[in-house]
């Protein structure tokens, strides 16, 4: 039987909660480099001690914010994917038709990797956790589209992938939600321009 959680453990799951929590809330609406750690700690409502106890540092912080929020974009994107389409060629389109359900959310202020990548210092976490993220969305449509048949699934990656980044940052700096639906638009017909519907 696993041993029953102490209170010191219990509290700071907690405060690692709280503190990321906060991170999230203010780093994706404001951006990493204008919130202070002072903020975050205040936010979170809790000592200063305990961020440093929890994490060592605001880069450690930042860290974990941009993989946590990187988990939920890739939660989402593979579980609306397996619920709403049946193949991979209908899952290469549908990418941008899950994309899209977060456009229209009046808190949405872009991918959150690439906001943080904006002054970011060369070689720390923003840089650390931003190459885990492209290496999973280049993935992403790299086997879709070898799944689907495509002649030239590296090519086809690299438009899907530039459409998907165009269409987020459209949708952020334009107050586009339609952007989306133009997406999949535009991606259905590279799609079909580089699958025969023979090969699926």
């Amino acid at each position: 039987m696993a041993a029953k959680p102490s209170s010191s453990q219990e509290r700071s799951a907690a405060a690692r909660t709280r503190l990321l929590a906060a991170a999230d809330e203010l780093f994706y609406a404001e951006g990493i480099q204008a919130v202070g750690i002072d903020r975050v700690i205040q936010h979170a409502g809790v000592a200063k001690a305990t961020l440093y106890n929890t994490f060592g540092s605001k880069e450690a912080l930042v860290r974990a914010y941009l993989r946590a929020r990187h988990a939920a974009t890739r939660e989402r994107m593979d579980r609306e994917l397996e619920r709403r389409y049946r193949t991979p060629r209908e899952r290469l389109v549908g990418v941008f038709e899950v994309q899209g359900l977060s456009f229209s959310d009046p808190a949405f202020h872009g991918c959150a990797l690439v906001s943080a990548n904006a002054n970011a210092p060369l070689g720390g976490a923003v840089e650390e956790v931003s190459a885990e993220y492209r290496t999973w969305l280049h993935s992403l449509f790299r086997d879709l589209a070898e799944q689907a048949g495509a002649g030239d699934p590296k090519g086809l990656t690299r438009q899907l992938v530039l459409l998907y980044d165009g269409a987020d940052i459209s949708a952020w700096l334009d107050r586009d939600p339609s952007a989306g639906t133009t997406a999949r638009a535009v991606a259905q017909a590279l799609v079909d321009a580089a699958i025969p519907t023979s090969a699926t």
